[in-house]
């Protein structure tokens, strides 16, 4: 259910680089290619087999427009890409620690006026994510609570993140 109100709730360019992080099977950046056929739907997951059922998903729902690769969160990706836009139901079960790195690099992988969107469970702490995302990003909102979840949006709006030391 999370899944689904992420993908009817996120707000997308309509041109650009879009990242499912943690993609699994495939349903969020599939979903993501088929309706914005000019984005380009990069999705990335830890788990083989994951990957392997994403591209399958991805080649039997005949969407061209994704690149799915096999990462360690982001490092798969080409150093120099930066995102308008990055997606994710984030594993839970992976931890706080693994989650506040998740924060904390999509704001190093957005580019400037991108936006970070994401589902938490009200029971998994998804007002702690939501407070994180803020001090990280200097916004977070939740625009959709449904059934137990929350969507959440935030927008890269300076090169550096008010949390930050200045350098």
């Amino acid at each position: 259910m999370g899944t689904k109100r992420l993908i009817e709730k996120v707000q997308l360019p309509e041109e650009g680089e879009v990242l499912d992080w943690g993609c699994g099977y495939g349903a969020i950046g599939i979903a993501i290619a088929a309706t914005h056929p000019k984005l380009k739907v990069w999705m990335v997951d830890i788990n083989e087999r994951a990957v392997a059922l994403a591209k399958r998903n991805a080649k039997l729902n005949r969407v061209k427009n994704v690149v799915v690769l096999k990462s360690d969160s982001f490092s798969a990706l080409p150093t120099e890409l930066r995102f308008d836009a990055i997606v994710t139901n984030p594993p839970i079960h992976a931890g706080k620690k693994v989650l506040v790195q998740l924060i904390r690099d999509a704001f190093k992988w957005l580019k400037v006026g991108g936006s970070f969107w994401f589902v938490a469970r009200t029971q998994h702490g998804a007002k702690t994510l939501q407070r994180i995302t803020e001090e990280v990003f200097g916004n977070a909102e939740c625009v959709d609570i449904h059934g137990g979840y929350r969507v959440i949006a935030a927008v890269k709006e300076s090169e550096q993140s008010p949390t930050a030391p200045e350098t």
